[in-house]
């Protein structure tokens, strides 16, 4: 095919069943980056303080990796798009593993910046490229359920990776929970390793703007633009708990995370039967909610009721807008539609806690946490006018699969 010899091939007719080997395969690889991940920003901070970095330098070592990952998803939608996924998440898989070793052996803050830096850049190929092959082995009547079901990968990391970091460095120190972490890794290269897949190559490797961003993702990408923007407060929601002095806020975070496993195959099923808008402009709102009962909360029961209502929200939602950019675009362009997901996700990550932040400093937390559900009625607002455009994509989808 234009000159280019048959290796192997990216795309693969889905199977009856979700829960198939490839699927389980790279379901642990994705969990296995994502432990790395939560374990990893729950420690930094305070071993980039340890190591002797003021406030000012933390911040910058933390937001290394968020603008690492958004240059090299740049170059990673062509690259996914070209070459056998497999080597590239197994490449990335021994990227990050690298980076977490240097992490472990980091003496001063620009080591840890330049290890952090590359930290950005395996991640901006890891999850994207994850997604994109899942999205090619799901049945195509359980496509939300299954992209569902594939997040719980991070829900679960996310409950129990911060915990774990932090008992782990309370026990054997930075240095070592770091090693460990390395360890992780060098298991999700292992797991990459086991995937087998078709590759065919069709095409050579093109830095173009059509081969970086998926327009036709672009719909999916700003709602979760949104959805991740206003939902990137977590880290304020401890100390406006610890201010109201509220103990055990950490509750909060694992009763959104229990709730998660429930509510984000739940609301997939849903999706696959009565379609994306009719199931996420409800959802969308529970957001709006919670944080309204947050910004007059008093006790920990009202701060736990918010995570309950938000856990059927944007956490649930996230995977659905994910399945909606998969299925806009055909299977050899899923790594341009991951890419343009990831790099709207990691925007919403840069660009929401900022303003958080303007907002606290300036009128206080309560008023943060009303203005911080504006990107949420934004988000209900762009799926309601374009609900006719995600019914087209859905169609299109179906006829496309038949």
């Amino acid at each position: 095919m234009n000159g280019i010899p048959s290796v192997e091939a990216n795309h693969q007719q889905g199977p009856a069943s979700i829960w198939n080997r490839m699927f389980i395969t790279l379901f642990l690889t994705n969990m296995a980056f994502n432990m790395g991940q939560m374990m990893s920003n729950s420690l930094l901070a305070i071993y980039a303080e340890s190591l002797g970095a003021p406030t000012s330098t933390i911040g910058m070592v933390i937001s290394a990796f968020a603008i690492s990952s958004i240059l090299f998803r740049l170059i990673s939608a062509p690259v996914m798009d070209t070459y056998n996924r497999k080597y590239i998440v197994l490449c990335s898989s021994l990227l990050l593993s690298l980076s977490f070793w240097g992490f472990s052996l980091s003496t001063s803050i620009p080591t840890l910046l330049c290890f952090r830096l590359m930290q950005g850049c395996g991640m901006a190929f890891g999850n994207a490229c994850c997604l994109a092959m899942v999205a090619d082995l799901l049945p195509k009547d359980k496509y939300s359920t299954g992209i569902g079901y594939y997040s719980l990968a991070q829900v679960i990391s996310q409950a129990i990776g911060p915990m774990v970091g932090l008992q782990l460095v309370d026990l054997v120190g930075f240095r070592m929970t770091y090693t460990i972490n390395a360890c992780i890794m060098l298991f999700s290269a292992l797991m990459a390793f086991q995937i087998k897949l078709n590759f065919t190559r069709t095409k050579k490797f093109k830095l173009a703007l059509d081969n970086i961003i998926a327009k036709e993702a672009l719909l999916p990408t700003a709602v979760l633009f949104l959805l991740v923007a206003g939902g990137s407060t977590g880290s304020f929601l401890i100390v406006y708990a610890n201010g109201l002095g509220i103990a055990r806020i950490s509750l909060h975070f694992t009763v959104s995370a229990l709730t998660m496993l429930i509510s984000r195959p739940l609301i997939g099923r849903l999706t696959d039967k009565f379609g994306l808008a009719a199931v996420c402009v409800p959802a969308l709102f529970c957001n709006v909610v919670s944080f309204l009962i947050i910004s007059n909360a008093t006790s920990l029961i009202q701060f736990l009721f918010a995570s309950f209502i938000a856990a059927f929200g944007s956490g649930a939602c996230h995977p659905d807008m994910q399945a909606l950019s998969m299925k806009s675009v055909t299977n050899a362009r899923r790594g341009a539609a991951s890419s343009t997901n990831f790099i709207g996700m990691d925007m919403g990550q840069l660009i929401g806690p900022t303003i958080a932040g303007v907002v606290a400093q300036s009128f206080g937390y309560n008023i943060m946490w009303r203005v911080m559900a504006i990107p949420f009625l934004l988000g209900i607002f762009l799926v309601f006018l374009c609900r006719g455009s995600i019914l087209r994509i859905e169609k299109d989808f179906a006829s496309r699969s038949a």
